[in-house]
Formats: structure tokens, C-alpha cells, sequence
């Protein structure tokens, strides 16, 4: 049985935030992002996220260069749709439609957002 995917904390969020926008980066760079004034401890705590999310498949380590640089292993968009399913699972008896139905509902779309998504409906009636 395959294992479940791990999700990420907020902190671990803000982390790949972080990679998602620079690509590849020092823990360093990182800490200077996430911390306006870093000192050591918050080198240590970006340190410590960046291998949570490589034991969780979620970011790549590069050691051929020095000092070493992190990726992104994932996608947002990969991100947003376990997200957005572990809440429909909860919320909605894992029922996506009512998730999306409240979502577009509730946010009120603009017009290039619904032509958007007329797009990918036609798409998929395809």
C-alpha cells in the first residue's frame, strides 16, 4: 500500500514559497527572505524546514556546488490540488464539486477568471 502524502506546515510553506519564486537557492538567501534581520538560530530553523521537506520529497538538495542549493521537487499547483483534495475530503465527504461550487460562489469571479474557466470545462468536454 502506497504511503500517503505528507503535507507541509505553514512554516515549510513559506519556505517553498521562497524556492518557487527564486528557484534554486542557498539556505542563506533563504533566511534573508524569510528574516529581515537573520541571525544563526533562524539559519538553523530555515536549515531544519529545508530537510523536512527533503525527507518529504518536496525539495531537492544540489551538494555539487558550495554552499549548497535547494529546489522545489513539487509544484505549486501540485501543492494547491493535494491541498484542496485533503480539504474536500474533510469538508465535503471528499466530494471536489462542492468544494468548487462554494469556492466560485463565495469569491465571486471576475470575467477573465470565468472565461478561464469556461476554457478548461470546454477543454475537458473534449
Amino acid at each position: 500500500m502506497a504511503r500517503p502524502a505528507q503535507d507541509v506546515t505553514d512554516a515549510e510553506l513559506a519556505v517553498l514559497e521562497v524556492l518557487w519564486q527564486e528557484g534554486t537557492v542557498t539556505v542563506r538567501k533563504i533566511t534573508d527572505r524569510l528574516y529581515s534581520n537573520s541571525h544563526g538560530s533562524q539559519h538553523a530553523t530555515v536549515q531544519k524546514l529545508l530537510d523536512r521537506l527533503k525527507s518529504k520529497n518536496f525539495v531537492i538538495r544540489d551538494r555539487s556546488v558550495w554552499p549548497h542549493v535547494f529546489r522545489a521537487a513539487v509544484v505549486r499547483e501540485e501543492l494547491i490540488g493535494r491541498r484542496l483534495r485533503k480539504t474536500a475530503e474533510k469538508l465535503c465527504g471528499g466530494c471536489l464539486n462542492l468544494l468548487l461550487i462554494h469556492l466560485i460562489r463565495d469569491t465571486g469571479l471576475s470575467k477573465s477568471e470565468r472565461d478561464m474557466l469556461r476554457e478548461l470545462l470546454d477543454e475537458l468536454d473534449k
